[in-house]
């Protein structure tokens, strides 16, 4: 099991949280998505077959994309 904390800059209302927390879920192997809205930070736990490249790659198609925290 894999464990990343990252923020998203853009997230700025509950409908982004929302948005940033469903499209993650969706990905096969994640496993818990945990949001701070106030601080813009998301932590992601996950296993195969979800990698970060690929929740990466998701957060970037849906206009929010992670910086390192």
């Amino acid at each position: 099991m894999e464990t990343k904390t990252f923020k998203v800059p853009n997230m700025t209302c509950n409908g982004c949280v929302s948005t940033v927390r469903g499209e993650i879920e969706q990905i096969t192997g994640v496993v818990h998505v945990d949001v701070n809205k106030p601080a813009q930070l998301v932590t992601v736990e996950w296993q195969t077959p979800a990698s970060w490249p690929l929740i990466e790659q998701k957060l970037i198609e849906i206009a929010y994309p992670p910086v390192e925290a």
